[in-house]
């Protein structure tokens, strides 16, 4: 636990390796490190969503057992996702997007950065749609290429998110099911790369309930 800066509010910290934590009772975006408690700014209430995962859910894709710590919604001009951080036992973390009952759980792969087709990306130039790059066996094409813009967040998130943060996002897709998915900002580059999944795989536990959704068979 940490107290708000703000409001004196006890504030819960998930993943005390996180830098950054929100007030769950006024918003505030809160810097916890070393040098002690600081107020960065404030958050938005994050708009409502009907999404079963919440702070807290536990998934079990193969053999991880992976804990929802904080989620990040993102905006677009063609609508918003979230994006919930997960982390493994052992810390290493993990982002589950979520958009239309679809998820996407990838771990950092910085070293696809160093791609040549990925090298104007890197130094801020623009991907094409359609540009396949090859991760060793797999070929994965460009086939998301957004704008996208900070809407809010909650829980313990490694980066700032005031409203209004802005980046460049960018998802490769191969054939079967992998993704990389790519994000620029002004702390610069990275790369992230995994798989497509759905609920029933990722075998989530402590769901939240939502009012005439029943939890597919393989949850209950």
């Amino acid at each position: 636990m940490l107290n708000c800066p703000s409001c004196g509010a006890e504030v819960p910290v998930r993943g005390a390796a996180l830098p950054y934590a929100t007030c769950p009772y006024c918003q505030t975006l809160i810097l916890h490190d070393a040098r002690g408690v600081e107020e960065v700014g404030k958050v938005a209430v994050l708009p409502f969503d009907v999404s079963p995962i919440q702070l807290g859910t536990v998934l079990r894709p193969g053999d991880q057992r992976l804990t929802v710590v904080g989620r990040v919604r993102w905006a677009w001009s063609g609508g918003s996702w979230n994006e919930w951080l997960a982390q493994a036992d052992d810390g290493t973390p993990c982002w589950l997007g979520e958009a239309a009952g679809l998820y996407m759980l990838t771990v950092e792969a910085q070293q696809w950065l160093d791609l040549p087709e990925l090298r104007d990306f890197v130094a801020g130039g623009p991907i094409a749609p359609g540009l396949a790059v090859q991760l060793g066996a797999r070929r994965l094409v460009a086939s998301d290429i957004k704008e996208v813009e900070c809407l809010g967040s909650e829980g313990d998130l490694p980066l700032p998110t005031q409203v209004g943060t802005r980046m460049a996002s960018i998802d490769f897709r191969g054939t079967e099911g992998e993704v990389l998915s790519l994000q620029r900002d002004g702390r610069g580059a990275s790369a992230w790369f995994g798989a497509s999944w759905d609920l029933a795989g990722l075998r989530a536990t402590n769901l939240r309930a939502i009012a005439g959704w029943t939890l597919p068979k393989d949850l209950q």
